[in-house]
């Protein structure tokens, strides 16, 4: 079966990180002298890359490069920001529909108007009541808001995409409080999404709300936030063990193949 290698194919995409540790038995094992020249190993794919090192310095301070597991987590993050991004993009669009709606609203009134007395001939033709129609109820009941309320949805709306915009970029940058905030805003919008689904189901909202929860409960336990598993500090404690043993590990020294038995000897 096949499986799909991110830590290559982040390199493809991104290009190989490579460190030469300041302990000569680290950094004899992470570098080759090759007819081409100096060849490092990368501390994402363990490939030996031809150049200069990106970086120096002791094993302790090698970058914390997310590869295997870590990587993943981050493709997902990604996912859920790019998810994010578009919905603030959406919601500020919306917000400024409205604001634009509520500060012209007679006039978009006076040629929703025209436009019905045009279509009503249509509509009778067919036998459709277009003046008791829901759709043209729902819309008529829009030019009786107020302005002022008009302009109080369109902030409201504003602020909320703002806030996911901020999430978003957040989270694709791997901030921490990203974190907290994706899961502190989502799980406070769940409520009210809970109890629209008690009173109007659809396919589409039950698979977003099912999303929206299952990203809350990935997000506190993969990144062990409020103090579980540990909380801040067994996270911290990952990222810095895991960068150390990516070093050590690739600086190991391969495991000595066995000696042939002599000709003659019982194996």
């Amino acid at each position: 079966m096949f499986k799909r290698d991110w830590n290559r194919r982040s390199c493809a995409k991104r290009g190989h990180i490579t460190y030469a540790p300041a302990e000569p038995e680290f950094r004899e094992r992470l570098h080759a002298a090759t007819a081409m020249g100096d060849a490092w190993r990368c501390l994402r794919c363990g490939d030996f890359a031809l150049g200069a090192p990106h970086g120096s310095g002791p094993a302790a301070d090698a970058p914390l490069v997310p590869r295997g597991k870590a990587l993943r987590e981050l493709f997902v993050l990604r996912f859920l920001a790019a998810e994010r991004i578009l919905r603030a993009v959406i919601g500020l669009l919306a917000a400024w529909a409205v604001w634009k709606f509520a500060n012209s609203q007679d006039a978009v009134r006076d040629l929703f108007e025209h436009d019905l007395t045009t279509l009503k001939p249509v509509a009778d033709h067919f036998h459709y009541d277009l003046e008791h129609a829901s759709v043209v109820d729902s819309i008529r009941k829009t030019f009786d808001y107020r302005k002022s309320t008009l302009g109080l949805v369109a902030a409201g709306v504003a602020l909320y995409s703002l806030i996911e915009g901020v999430e978003g970029v957040g989270l694709w940058l791997n901030k921490r409080w990203a974190e907290y905030l994706a899961v502190v805003a989502t799980g406070v919008f769940l409520i009210p999404e809970g109890y629209e689904l008690s009173h109007h189901a659809t396919a589409l909202k039950i698979a977003t709300t099912a999303l929206n929860a299952l990203a809350v409960l990935w997000i506190l336990l993969s990144k062990r936030l409020f103090g579980l598993r540990g909380g801040f500090a067994a996270f911290e404690a990952e990222r810095h063990s895991a960068s150390l043993l990516e070093v050590e590990t690739m600086a190991a020294p391969a495991p000595a193949a066995a000696p042939a038995p002599a000709r003659g000897t019982a194996v």
